[in-house]
């Protein structure tokens, strides 16, 4: 689950592009695999949660296991470790999430990055601006705990060899329209699924690619309609919060952190 905090605590955002559209980018973002502030892979909390995935990679039927396979087995690994909820303090190291057992949506994506980066996999994250009113049907009668607006840092991670390129971490476990068209239907955001636990199921389309694909009558799998803005790519997640902000201002994270930081997301490990 995204962070989630009341609009009486107004957003802090350093919003630097128009609503809707990308900003020019000078040139490719390339990502990296170097340790930072929050993707603190070198702890050895992080190096030791690498170190299994790695073990279960090696073990895998058929040999070792490539890139994609190893990012699908750290995702379940984190799914079933790290309890959801609705923290918002989207800065904090992921050796701290791991420490704690708990961790936002935010959270434990950036510790799938840096499960990532230590393994040698670059990442980098694409910067979404996201209408808080996504978030309404988890909150039935409690919108004012919803904010307006949500950034998610959504990543990507850097394949070598055959199929070189950036995977986008919707795409994590197979095609966005084929994920789409199996039938198993859309992300609700409610009951015990969040959105890291939704990416192994069901397409997470922020950019209107399933919008045929997605079976009629369920929930939809394009998002896009939520997106108020796409603030391009950055090297890490701290580049991203460093330059826009994070979606409250740290006073606000203040005081919200204490309780939210352990309200469950109403999903439970598995």
């Amino acid at each position: 689950m995204r962070a989630v905090t009341s609009s009486l605590l107004r957003p802090c955002l350093r919003l630097r592009t128009h609503s809707g559209t990308a900003p020019a980018a000078a040139g490719p973002t390339v990502g990296g695999t170097a340790p930072t502030p929050v993707l603190d892979w070198q702890h050895p909390r992080v190096a030791a949660r690498a170190g299994a995935v790695a073990a279960d990679a090696a073990a895998a039927p058929g040999g070792p296991a490539g890139q994609p396979a190893f990012l699908r087995l750290a995702h379940r690994r984190i799914a079933r470790t790290v309890r959801p909820v609705c923290s918002v303090r989207d800065e904090r190291p992921v050796s701290q999430v791991l420490r704690l057992g708990r961790g936002s949506c935010s959270q434990r994506l950036a510790l799938l990055e840096a499960v990532a980066r230590a393994s040698g996999t670059a990442t980098r994250v694409r910067g979404l601006v996201v209408d808080g009113a996504f978030r309404h049907a988890r909150f039935p009668g409690r919108r004012l705990l919803v904010p307006e607006r949500v950034l998610p840092a959504w990543p990507e991670f850097r394949l070598d060899g055959p199929g070189a390129g950036w995977l986008g971490v919707s795409e994590l476990f197979g095609g966005l329209e084929e994920a789409a068209a199996v039938g198993r239907g859309g992300f609700t955001d409610t009951g015990p699924e969040t959105l890291f636990e939704a990416l192994s199921r069901t397409a997470i389309d922020w950019d209107g690619a399933t919008a045929a694909a997605c079976p009629a009558g369920g929930a939809a799998c394009d998002l896009c309609a939520h997106v108020l803005a796409d603030l391009g790519r950055f090297a890490s997640r701290d580049e991203f919060f460093a330059r826009h902000g994070q979606t409250l201002c740290p006073t606000a994270r203040l005081v919200a952190e204490p309780v939210l930081g352990r309200w469950s997301a109403g999903a439970r490990p598995h």
